[in-house]
Order: C-alpha cells, then structure tokens, then sequence
C-alpha cells in the first residue's frame, strides 16, 4: 500500500525505495516497542523499476532484492548489474542507488523474487542458469513466457512464495510526442501555448484544446516565474493526453488549494 502511494508522487525509484526503508524502520520501531513479541518488516526486499516508453529507457534500484532479467526481441537473455542496497529498514538512511540502461522495443522485461531460484537442491547461480535458459528462444507473448518459466523453473514441494512479473516494452510513436524549449520569459508563454492548440488540432482534439491551453498556461507561467533554466513542455498522446512542464530547479511542485481569503494558487484548479 506504501509503494503504491508513493508511486503516484512520480518519485524516482531511488527516492522510492528510500522512502520505504524509512516507513519500514519507523514500522519495526513502533511494533517492536509493543508488549508483545514483533518479528517485524525487516530484511524485507524489493525491486523498483521505471520504464520510460519515449526514450525506452529502464530506471531500477533495488533493496537487497534480485535483478530483473531482459529477454531481447532475438531471444536472447541478459541480467543487466544493478547497484544493490540494503534490504528495507537496514539502510540507515544511505542513499540508494539506480542503473538505467536502454532497452530495444519487444523485448520482455521480466521480474522475479527470490524463491524462483532458489530451492533444497539449487542455489542462486545455478538458478540464475536454469532462468536464462527457460527464457531464451524464439518470440512468446508475456503469458507464454510465465507459462514456460514456471513449467521449468517451480520445483516440487515448493514451500516459498513466488511472484513473477514478465512486461513488454514498447515506444510511443515519435508523431504522438511533441517538444518545446521555453525562454525565461513571460512573453513566451503565448507562443509556447499557441504551438501547443496547433498540436492538439493535428491530433484532433480540439475539443479538449481550451482547457489543456488553461492548464498549460498556468505550468508554464508558475515554471518561468519560479523556476530555472532548461524549461521544456512535452505533450504525449497515446491512451491519454499528457502535458509535463519541467524546469531545473531542484524544488518538488505539489498542489495547493487556496484558501476563501487567498489571492493566488486558484489558476490550476
């Protein structure tokens, strides 16, 4: 539930996981403060990973928790090194750290927990060798590769729990993708905004153009006044419309509602 919140803040993965390490240590200190015995969430691991579908890029960290595996569209099989930090709650607050590496398009990023590989008769490197080896072959779909990898790799008398994740990538059209540079003047808000309504009517959707020049105009005005350079505006259109606003200023933007009395943070509502 904590991840998942957190998630929806688009934080980082490094960011994430810290995040989690701290609620988790909060967590064992608060139990372990009880009347009763608390064996506690300590030690528990996990694996974060972003996966940008503009660049194809894969942003991972992860918390004493095995590596993904990526099975490229020729069907072959890589175990790309990610920097390992300690599992959650035994951090101690040490920054975490990512890998990002680039990923063709159709190829299968694929995640696991540790008791895919490990069992009473095979440790973690034969299992490691035993995982390739089911994934490699000619293209499957995600459901085939599950399929293939547990016929192959669930031992009998399983007694741990095994999670596994197997996610296509794929790049959004370079036609759905438009960019803008923004100067650090007000005055470019306007062309910036116009360029903008010109994009939306190509894509055809004019009917939601007022409102996303609204949205934009308030983004990029807060992001000229406030923020610093390099300030880009990107719209992205695959089952939604997306418009990010960035800036290079080091701050985290949220929400504030304003009050009956205030007089400004009303323009995004």
């Amino acid at each position: 539930t904590a991840m998942h919140n957190f998630s929806t803040l688009d934080l980082p993965a490094d960011e994430l996981l810290s995040h989690l390490d701290e609620l988790v240590a909060h967590i064992d200190t608060d139990e372990g403060a009880g009347e009763h015995e608390w064996q506690g969430l300590t030690g528990a691991t996990c694996l974060c990973a972003v996966y940008d579908s503009v660049s194809g890029q894969v942003t991972a960290a992860t918390a004493g928790h095995p590596g993904l595996a990526v099975v490229h569209p020729d069907g072959t099989v890589s175990f790309p090194e990610l920097p390992v930090s300690p599992p959650l709650g035994l951090g101690a607050g040490m920054p975490m750290e990512t890998a990002v590496l680039t990923v063709p398009e159709g190829a299968q990023l694929v995640l696991f927990t540790d008791g895919l590989l490990e069992s009473r008769d095979r440790d973690v490197d034969t299992g490691l060798a035993a995982l390739g080896a089911a994934l490699a072959g000619p293209a499957r779909t995600p459901e085939e590769t599950c399929a293939a990898v547990i016929g192959a790799m669930l031992p009998s008398g399983q007694s741990d729990d095994i999670a596994l994740l197997v996610a296509r990538t794929r790049r959004l059209d370079p036609e759905r993708i438009a960019e803008w540079e923004v100067p650090s003047d007000p005055a470019a808000v306007s062309p910036v905004r116009n360029a903008c309504a010109r994009r939306l009517a190509d894509w055809g959707l004019e009917e939601i153009a007022f409102t996303t020049e609204l949205i934009l105009s308030e983004l990029i005005t807060n992001a000229v006044r406030y923020g610093s350079q390099p300030i880009r505006v990107r719209l992205l259109y695959d089952r939604s419309l997306i418009c990010e606003v960035s800036d290079g200023s080091s701050t985290s933007p949220h929400l504030r509602r304003a009050e009956a009395t205030d007089e400004g943070g009303r323009g995004l509502f």
